[in-house]
């Protein structure tokens, strides 16, 4: 297979939460008395959606310091640069954090130290998306959006919603004014639609949520109108290919719809999700579906420019990462 680590793209469906190292957690519990969920061989293991969010609550629940957490976003800009990442965009959801969901603003600024010294170092820029989980209410995603507009971090690029679209039903009434006030502020809008629920939700996260970028949104494929407004409104689905065929969504590769919504004119990237957890990285999954589509050189290197553009990145930034991806040979 060939090597995707030196292909200049942008991650821009990733959540913090999935990107936890073994050691790193295992060393949160000895410090506060936890006793591990499994044996550390099996302590990221989930077999559905369901359990692999109530798994994320875990783990996340072993986080408790601020060191911690800036230790997370430094290592989490080290496995970007690793992956020749230039630029992501970031997932966290305060609902997984039971010793930081009240504290919002100071989990932020964890964050951000750790993503600052990371960039001073030389990895890559990271922003980041604070999300909500598709089972809070309107009341509470308002809130939210309410606090993110008073402190105007400038680490924060996105509200973000994601959760079990199953479990949860149609959201995209209860969310409109959270999302039109989050637009009203200069947020960018990333929703996570057409995993679990069908195209009705990628529909809802156009129409009611304004989104700019769609997190998954692979089950447009099942109606054919659906994905010509995609392609005609030019709005990019963060696809995560191995993380649908882990989960079950898809039986393999080969039967992922990505490729047909490409070839329909959709702007699509490919996305990990959850790498650590999924035991995989952005340029396995790159090599994957070139293997699984036969995609040549040039479709890589669109797919790549997709990502960028995509991207909540500076203009500056994108511009620069485009020049070197003009360069870039397989």
């Amino acid at each position: 297979m060939t090597d995707y680590s030196g292909l200049p793209k942008a991650e821009v469906h990733i959540h913090v939460e999935g990107c936890f190292e073994a050691g790193d957690v295992i060393r949160n519990c000895e410090e506060a008395g936890i006793p591990l969920r499994a044996p550390r061989d099996r302590l990221f293991e989930a077999h559905d959606l369901k359990s692999f969010l109530e798994m994320l609550d875990w783990l996340c629940g072993t986080f408790r310091t601020r060191e911690q957490l800036a230790t997370t976003a430094y290592k989490f800009a080290q496995r970007m640069g690793r992956s020749g990442v230039r630029y992501a965009d970031v997932i966290v959801n305060p609902t997984h954090w039971p010793h930081w969901h009240k504290n919002i603003p100071g989990m932020i600024d964890a964050f951000d130290a750790g993503f600052a010294a990371a960039d001073q170092d030389g990895h890559p820029p990271v922003g980041l998306c604070v999300s909500l989980l598709l089972t809070q209410s309107a009341a509470e995603a308002i809130e939210l959006v309410e606090l993110l507009s008073g402190i105007r971090h400038p680490r924060v690029v996105a509200l973000s919603i994601d959760g079990n679209e199953a479990a949860a039903g149609r959201t995209g009434p209860r969310f409109a004014e959270a999302f039109r006030r989050a637009a009203a502020v200069g947020l960018r809008r990333t929703v996570h639609a057409g995993e679990s629920s069908g195209p009705e939700g990628v529909r809802d996260a156009i129409e009611l949520l304004g989104a700019d970028r769609i997190d998954h949104g692979v089950r447009a494929i099942e109606d054919p109108e659906l994905v010509d407004l995609l392609a005609q409104k030019q709005i990019p689905l963060g696809i995560c290919p191995i993380s649908n065929v882990v989960l079950g969504m898809y039986p393999s590769l080969a039967e992922h719809p990505i490729d047909a919504l490409r070839k329909a004119g959709v702007p699509v990237s490919i996305n990990t999700d959850d790498p650590t957890l999924l035991d995989t990285t952005l340029e396995a999954s790159y090599a994957a579906c070139a293997e699984a589509f036969a995609w040549d050189s040039e479709t890589i290197r669109q797919l790549a420019a997709t990502s960028v553009r995509a991207s909540y990145a500076d203009p500056a930034v994108k511009a620069r990462i485009l020049a070197d991806l003009d360069a870039w040979q397989a």
